[in-house]
Parts: structure tokens; C-alpha cells; sequence
């Protein structure tokens, strides 16, 4: 039998003289801002999505009640809001270019809760928007007279229960109180008033959506693949 000394110096010589270093652990990655999360409400009403130091600025002018509003929504922001604003390359400039009452109270709807929800509000209304749309006619014709004779306090409130926004922003977590508040602002329809004048009269926009790249017009039929080649060549 081996002596001990003899199987300690075995042991002892089969070793390394010394151990291997643990090998070195790479610094943790710092994770690139999430500029799709930033959305700022500028003094004169618009909201501005993503990185306001942005090389390249888009500007939407719309209405909610635009149908062809609602396809580029469906369209274009997803590819937009995932390939230009979310990594800070593009900013979002959304003014509202309001064309009659049921557009109005939508817009207030939409602009009612905190900056950081109004992307997804509008989103919302544009998905829903021929579900509580189709109700606009028979609403209206139905209640022409009624809405004619009520103060400004009422007729928003009132188109908005008519049609089911209030249902479809309480969804949202849109309290019904809170939507009063909103709906019953005469700053606030005086914000969008100044908003649709700024578009229609002075910018004279040819229709809704409209987009302008850095201040220019872009040309052309307002859909995604108009809009995208025209965004790669301003970020060049």
C-alpha cells in the first residue's frame, strides 16, 4: 500500500501548478433607448413621438374621420413606428386637421390622457373607426335639431355617447368623468380649431393624411410606399 506521502505528492505533481483564469465577463450591454416610448405635447397642440434630436422630422396632418387616414395607420405605422421612430432615426409630428364635429370629439378623446397613451388612442380610434362611424349618419340625422339647439358644453359629450367613443376610450381607461372634463373644454377645442385653421388655411394641405418630410411636401399618394423611400433617401 501506497504511503500517504507518496499518494499526497502523486496528487500534488498531477496538478496545475496554477489554476486557469476565469475567463473575463463582457461589461453588460447598455440597451439602446426606446424612442417609440417619448411623446411630448408641443404649446401649440400637436404631440411629437419619438427622439426630438432626430436628423429627419415627419409631420402628419390628420383626421380621424379619414378613411384613408385609417389605412396608412394600419399600413404604415407599424414599419414606421418600429424601423425609424423607435430607434430615434425619425420623429412623428402629428397635428390634427379636424373636418366636422364627429372628428372633433374623437380627436379631444384621443388627446385626453397622459402624452404617453395618445399614439395607441389614435391607433384605437382608426381600428374602430368604421365601427363608430357608421353610426355618425343615422346619429346626426336623427339629432340635427337637438345638437343645433345645445351649448358647447353639450355637443361633444353628446356625439360622443351617440356613437360610442365614450365606450371605446373607457376601454382604454378613460374614466367617464375624465372624458367630460375633456369633452367640455372650450381650450381644448379652441387648440384643435387653431390646429384644423393652421392646416387647411394657411398650410393649405391637399387632403388628409398629408406629410411633410423636414418642411417639404411629400408628393405623391400618402401611403407607405410613398412615405418610406422618401424617409431613406432624407436619412442618407
Amino acid at each position: 500500500m501506497k504511503s500517504f506521502a507518496l499518494i499526497a505528492a502523486l496528487l500534488f505533481a498531477a496538478a496545475p501548478a496554477t489554476l486557469p483564469a476565469a475567463p473575463a465577463k463582457k461589461p453588460a450591454a447598455v440597451p439602446a433607448r426606446d424612442w417609440l416610448k417619448v411623446i411630448n405635447r408641443t404649446p401649440a397642440g400637436a404631440f411629437v413621438i419619438g427622439n426630438p434630436a432626430a436628423k429627419v422630422k415627419l409631420v402628419e396632418y390628420l383626421s380621424l374621420t379619414c378613411s384613408h387616414c385609417a389605412h396608412f395607420a394600419a399600413e404604415g405605422y407599424p414599419a414606421l413606428e418600429a424601423n425609424y421612430i423607435r430607434p430615434g432615426l425619425v420623429s412623428l409630428e402629428v397635428r390634427h386637421a379636424v373636418r366636422d364635429g364627429f372628428d372633433m370629439a374623437a380627436s379631444i378623446l384621443a388627446r385626453c390622457g397622459a402624452p404617453g397613451a395618445y399614439l395607441g388612442a389614435v391607433s384605437t380610434a382608426f381600428a374602430k373607426q368604421d365601427k363608430w362611424l357608421g353610426r355618425a349618419q343615422a346619429f346626426s340625422a336623427a339629432n340635427q335639431d337637438k345638437l343645433e339647439k345645445m351649448n358647447e358644453n353639450e355637443v361633444f359629450p353628446a356625439i360622443a355617447a351617440g356613437v360610442g367613443l365614450d365606450k371605446l376610450f373607457a376601454a382604454r381607461g378613460l374614466t367617464p368623468a375624465r372624458q367630460k372634463v375633456c369633452l367640455t373644454s372650450v381650450a381644448e377645442v379652441k387648440t384643435l380649431t387653431a390646429s384644423a385653421d393652421e392646416a387647411w388655411q394657411k398650410r393649405q394641405i391637399p387632403g388628409t393624411p398629408a406629410f411633410y418630410i423636414n418642411g417639404t411636401h411629400v408628393a405623391g399618394s400618402p401611403e407607405w410606399a410613398v412615405l418610406e423611400p422618401a424617409l431613406k433617401a432624407a436619412l442618407r
